[in-house]
């Protein structure tokens, strides 16, 4: 088997943080900006905060400097740990099958298991340690690497393989994720997509989309199965 190296996508395929990061950003947003609907006109799903943040300036009339997209995400992050502990358990939770796929990716020779997120790496760890599963990754690519979402699988992907020992185009990349953005983003460096149906969209959108898998959640039979043999 090639050396395997794994992203994971965060919200909507690992966890449902029962909607902390939006009401975070629109919080950073009237703290800054005196307008907390900035964020109200359109889908997260599958951005990196980066983006969502530029957009939302650009909404409200706001310049999309650098400065202006690094105050908003600081305040962010600074609000998503303050929302994330109010969430009910019922409500934030680890999707099905997901903790038993990385521990068992993780305790094999020749996997390298990180995060593929358009969360920045702050934001990642707040969301994730609320399930205590944030230490489970040791690498990944993040919103706050790139702002594309290609560049930053790329990115990701870089970083398994050199924990591998070996060159990119020796392994087998698999992206996890539950957006067409995500399958999308998979394409852009030649990877594999397991498609999940835990976010907005069905396993059939993403297969759709061009994923080469997709289950309803990770406990579905052949989903273990996809991640860790393949075709």
């Amino acid at each position: 088997m090639r050396p395997t190296v794994l992203l994971f996508d965060i919200d909507g395929t690992l966890v449902t943080t029962g909607g902390a990061g939006r009401r975070a950003m629109g919080l950073a947003f009237e703290q800054l900006h005196r307008r907390r609907d900035a964020c109200d006109g359109f889908s997260m799903s599958g951005m990196t905060d980066r983006a969502i943040v530029r957009k939302a300036l650009g909404i409200i009339g706001q310049p999309d400097t650098e400065d202006a997209i690094s105050a908003v995400i600081d305040a962010y992050v600074a609000q998503l740990g303050l929302e994330v502990p109010k969430v009910d358990a019922r409500e934030y939770r680890l999707h099905p099958g997901m903790r038993e796929a990385v521990l068992e990716a993780r305790s094999r020779s020749g996997f390298a298991v990180g995060l593929g997120t358009g969360n920045v790496r702050a934001g990642a760890k707040v969301k994730l340690d609320r399930v205590n599963i944030h230490d489970q990754f040791a690498f990944g690519g993040f919103g706050c690497d790139f702002e594309d979402r290609v560049a930053l699988i790329r990115h990701g992907a870089k970083a398994g393989a050199a924990q591998l020992g070996h060159p990119l185009e020796a392994c087998r990349v698999v992206i996890i994720g539950d957006t067409p953005k995500d399958v999308a983003a998979a394409k852009g460096i030649g990877a594999e997509t397991i498609g999940v149906g835990t976010g907005n969209f069905t396993p059939q959108a993403l297969i759709d989309a061009g994923a080469e898998w997709a289950f309803a959640d990770f406990s579905a039979p052949g989903a273990m199965e996809a991640l860790l043999v393949g075709r």
